[in-house]
Parts: C-alpha cells; sequence; structure tokens
C-alpha cells in the first residue's frame, strides 16, 4: 500500500491537537463575534475574500460574568480577510470589535489563523482540512486574553446536499477564570439546495465543556441556526442565520449575518 506524505504544516497542526489534550492549558469559550461552519475548501491562490461578520444579541446576558460585560442588546462586527497563499494553504486574519449599550463601541481584538487542506491526489472521499486560530482578546470581552483554536473540517457534498462537520477544540492560554483543560466546541452544518443559487439549513453550534469532563447538561452552551447561503457567485458570500439557544446557559436568540466579497489578483 502507498504511503500518504503529510505536509509539515499539517503534522505540526495535529501534533498540536495531541498535544494540548494532554498538557494543562486553559480552556476558551465560544462568543458571537464569529458564528460560522467552516467548509474544507481553502481559498484560490491569487485571492483574497474581504467578509463582514455582523451578529446581534437579541437576547442575552445582563450581568458581567466572569469579568466580562453583558451581551445584552451587543451588536458583535468582525471583518475577517482571508488569502491563498498555495492552492491547499491559506491565511485569514480578524478584527473584532463590539458595540454594546451603556459600553460604547469598542475594538475588541486581533486573531490570525493559518488553515491547510487535504489536496485531492491524496484520494479522501471527503473534503478535510486543519484550521488553527490565535489571538488577543480584552479582557472585558471575554475571559481568556490570548487563546487558541484547533479546528479539524470534515464535509462532503452529495448532489444537493452538503455537510459539515467541526469538532473544534478551544485552548485558553491566558485566563483567571477558566479550569486547565481544553475545551470541545463542535459544530455541523447540514443544508439543501432548494433552489440554484440558494441553499437552506441547519447549523449548530456547541460548547460542552472541558474534554476530561463535560460541563453538566444546564451549564453547556448548544445553538441551532436556521440559515441560508447564496450559492454558485464566483464573487460574493452570503450567510444569514436565526439562532436560538437551547440551554439556560446560551444566548436565547442571536441574528447573523456574513457577507463577503472575493477579489482575484490574478
Amino acid at each position: 500500500m502507498a504511503s500518504i506524505k503529510v505536509p509539515p504544516f499539517l503534522s505540526l497542526g495535529i501534533a498540536g491537537i495531541v498535544l494540548s489534550i494532554l498538557f494543562s492549558v486553559e480552556v476558551s469559550a465560544q462568543n458571537n463575534y464569529e458564528i460560522q461552519v467552516y467548509a474544507s475548501q481553502t481559498q484560490a491562490i491569487h485571492s483574497t475574500m474581504f467578509e463582514l461578520h455582523s451578529n446581534y444579541t437579541f437576547d442575552g446576558t445582563t450581568q458581567v460574568i466572569d469579568g466580562v460585560i453583558p451581551d445584552n442588546h451587543s451588536l458583535h462586527e468582525t471583518l475577517e480577510i482571508t488569502t491563498g497563499i498555495t492552492p491547499v494553504f491559506e491565511i485569514g486574519a480578524y478584527l473584532f470589535t463590539n458595540y454594546t449599550p451603556g459600553y460604547g463601541y469598542q475594538i475588541v481584538g486581533t486573531h490570525i489563523r493559518p488553515r491547510a487542506m487535504a489536496p485531492a491526489d491524496w484520494g479522501i472521499p471527503f473534503g478535510l482540512s486543519l484550521s488553527l486560530e490565535f489571538g488577543y482578546q480584552k479582557p472585558a470581552y471575554a475571559n481568556e486574553t490570548w487563546s487558541l483554536e484547533i479546528r479539524p473540517i470534515l464535509d462532503k457534498q452529495w448532489d444537493k446536499l452538503y455537510v459539515s462537520l467541526n469538532p473544534t477544540f478551544g485552548i485558553s492560554l491566558k485566563s483567571q477564570y477558566n479550569t486547565s483543560v481544553p475545551t470541545f466546541e463542535p459544530n455541523v452544518k447540514i443544508s439543501y439546495a432548494l433552489w440554484k443559487n440558494a441553499a437552506l439549513g441547519i447549523e449548530y453550534y456547541g460548547d460542552m465543556g472541558p474534554v476530561n469532563q463535560f460541563d453538566q447538561g444546564s451549564q453547556q452552551n448548544h445553538a441551532i441556526f436556521i440559515a441560508y447561503d447564496l450559492l454558485n457567485n464566483s464573487k460574493w458570500e452570503l450567510n444569514i442565520g436565526a439562532g436560538f439557544g437551547l440551554t439556560p446557559a446560551t444566548d436565547p436568540f442571536v441574528f447573523k449575518v456574513i457577507i463577503g466579497r472575493k477579489v482575484r489578483w490574478k
């Protein structure tokens, strides 16, 4: 049987997942700055995607929790810029902003996200990529100031049906509140192309707590979004969703819009 040669950046990423589970680091929690289930396809080489993530929390927390200000009636807007470096590798950068009544408008932090995709000639019967996201957020807006997200991405298209699975691990590198174990934060997307250029679907976002002992059910975060996606457009991206919390620890109602514009340099 022929062996598969794994690129160095993928090897390091896979090793990072193992090491993060074995060693003591602090966990991160999900937030409302970027609500998206990733597809495995990386940005095409010689092109850049400019995205604006706008998420409004209609019904959220009303008190300071672990030093983090309330998110009730908060508008989270994130600028994401992703550039294709090679046919299977991209780098993305984020700028997070927040407007909360009584606290004003703030630039919250920045993240950087390299991502590598399994080449087609590997012959894997589904899409596969690995995303690593690292960065800083102000302590008043996140109970982990420095964090790392490790996100494997598996997806598959069957005619009009699309499924994506992101079994994500959140790791807080600096926090005075969280425990010393990574959290498991799975994301799932299932959509169906009802029309030629549009699909409707369901997106799931979860945070089950530390991987060595999940939180009790009521303390876990589970949300379901009903989502619309623009399809078959080479220049524009559009994702709209209404999200509903399923547990007391989850924001009851969040509305999101992701709009993106792709620019080809060659």
